[in-house]
């Protein structure tokens, strides 16, 4: 009340001035005058009143209410496992896109690969993304054999474990405010997706599209609380979440060394080895309105079919293979 009271005494005073020397400037129109004292005289008065308009501008300055700052945005580090293959460029060139259009995002690309291929590398330095680029190869025994289905063993574990790990390399002397999530190259992502898991304090979870042979998997939230996951297969399972379900704060992480995914676990049970470790199901956090809404789908690109290519290479004709696709 009292900043009011003196900010309304300010500007009453203002407009009094400024009326004054308006009226003033007026009288003096039309007027004749051959006397030096009376022209400084007016000069005088105006450059005083001048002086009082700007007195009175940095009283109203200081009187401002000062506005909060906003609090940073928490990092989000996004951790993607690829591998070699003719729709990987695509892939990555697609979700790249997306991470553009979203604020204070760090992409965690990691290789399965012994070494870095030069592909992913060029890609990167052109993203316009802040990224890091690592590698790690999958074991031969636990790689899918050709014609083997896609859920017979569970894919990107070393690479997701790879990249847990640099983030707690790179955040052992302090604990940043920042979320990690797992998103693989093939999914679909909503921008909404990203500003919902953002302020994580624990785990969140949301509803994914397209998985699981259903239209959606996702948690059953009654009165603010995780209860039970809709789900088609072993609702049983700790955590019956798809990878790019939830999102985890990068302090539980750094708390919890040791948790990681496991290689070993037995099909369906990768995403529980991980977060049994860091949560109940009651501390889960539902996101994307109480997990009612899909923001994040589980696409996959259709195989591209080579035949005529192989038609072509017989013939002394295939694709020049310096072009990079």
């Amino acid at each position: 009340m009292r900043l009011r009271f003196k900010l309304k005494t300010v500007f009453i005073l203002y407009f009094t001035v400024s009326l004054f020397g308006l009226i003033y400037a007026l009288m003096q129109l039309g007027q004749r005058c051959d006397c030096a004292e009376r022209d400084f005289a007016k000069d005088h008065a105006i450059s005083r009143l001048r002086g009082k308009r700007h007195s009175l501008l940095e009283q109203t300055k200081k009187l401002e209410p000062t506005k909060n700052p906003k609090p940073p945005l928490p990092t989000i580090y996004v951790i993607t496992p690829t591998y070699t293959r003719l729709v990987q460029k695509a892939e990555l060139t697609r979700l790249s896109h997306t991470f553009l259009l979203v604020p204070q995002l760090h992409w965690i690309v990691v290789e399965d690969s012994p070494h870095k291929t030069s592909l992913v590398s060029d890609f990167l330095s052109h993203s316009g993304l802040a990224f890091t680029h690592l590698h790690v190869a999958t074991p031969r025994e636990r790689k899918l054999q050709e014609g083997d289905p896609n859920w017979l063993k569970p894919r990107g574990v070393e690479q997701r474990n790879e990249g847990l790990r640099w983030l707690r390399e790179t955040n052992r002397n302090r604990a940043e405010d920042a979320v990690v999530y797992f998103a693989d190259d093939d999914n679909t992502y909503s921008l909404q997706l990203f500003e919902e898991m953002r302020w994580t304090q624990r785990v969140s979870v949301w509803p994914v599209g397209l998985v699981g042979g259903m239209r959606y998997e996702r948690p059953v939230v009654e009165q603010g609380r995780v209860v039970r996951f809709h789900t088609g297969w072993r609702p049983s399972r700790p955590f019956p979440l798809d990878m790019a379900g939830f999102a985890v704060s990068l302090r539980l992480v750094l708390v919890n060394p040791e948790a990681r995914f496991d290689g070993d676990a037995p099909m369906g049970f990768l995403e529980s080895s991980f977060l049994q470790s860091l949560v109940t199901m009651e501390e889960l956090e539902p996101k994307a309105d109480m997990c009612t809404k899909v923001l994040v789908w589980h696409t996959r690109t259709e195989k591209p079919k080579m035949k005529r290519e192989e038609a072509m290479l017989k013939q002394g004709l295939g694709s020049d293979p310096a072009i990079e696709v």
